[in-house]
């Protein structure tokens, strides 16, 4: 279940019904002992008398770890549900979007295929992010690629030109360290002011910028930038 970037107002209906009817609210941590990014933002409408689980994604880099992750959250909430509770998995964002539950989603139908799963939708940071900017996401004709900045700056160079013969507008997430040379990408290609760099979209320390108005120092994970090269030729 999607409980949005950060705001817990930006919660659906459909989400905060979910939580309050579940018996065990289950939820990601980077490790033992953690505390869950989902789970702070759903925090107001958990009930006391709830069971916590909370499950471990570990943030590496190699395969294995992962998988083993993923093949244990599934087996600890078929546990929980045949126990006979109901239970919602919350996940930042959208439960569809480079989403930790995806992957728990397809290792329940691989284990577990007798389990039914419901997906409820969340806000996702590109969406809010745009709306918190009053910046048109995608308008008429205009496409819209959403995807991890690359890591080269000749692939994003790429992109960029792949895109503007397309006439995509770009979603690129975690921008992180690429940042400084991102931008230099951007200015280079005069792109920076029309550009919208996001930080933490939804929580009480968001930032929304032009991107030029964003020093080329390392952003944090949680940062975006929506880049539209070009705009359709029927405007108000």
């Amino acid at each position: 279940m999607g409980v949005g970037p950060g705001d817990p107002d930006l919660l659906t209906i459909a989400a905060v019904r979910s939580i309050e009817a579940a018996d065990t609210v289950a939820y990601p941590v980077a490790r033992e002992g953690g505390e869950g990014m989902a789970a702070r933002i759903a925090a107001p409408f958990l009930g006391s008398g709830q069971r916590r689980l909370p499950l471990v994604f570990p943030m590496v880099e190699a395969a294995s770890p992962r998988r083993l992750a993923w093949h244990a959250a599934a087996d600890r909430l078929a546990a929980e549900v045949a126990d006979g509770r109901a239970v919602v998995l919350l996940c930042e964002g959208d439960v569809s979007l480079f989403a930790s539950s995806s992957y728990v989603l397809l290792a329940l139908r691989d284990r577990h295929p007798a389990l039914t799963v419901q997906l409820i939708p969340g806000i996702s940071a590109v969406a809010a992010a745009a709306a918190a900017g009053a910046w048109p996401l995608a308008l008429q004709q205009e496409g819209l690629l959403i995807r991890p900045t690359p890591d080269e700056p000749g692939d994003l160079a790429a992109l960029l030109g792949q895109a503007a013969d397309a006439g995509w507008v770009l979603a690129l997430l975690k921008l992180g360290v690429r940042w400084p040379w991102v931008r230099q990408l951007l200015e280079e290609r005069s792109l920076l002011e029309g550009a919208l760099f996001a930080r933490r979209v939804g929580w009480p320390d968001q930032q929304l910028a032009p991107a030029a108005a964003v020093p080329a120092a390392e952003a944090p994970y949680f940062s975006l930038l929506l880049v539209r090269q070009g705009w359709p030729a029927v405007l108000p």
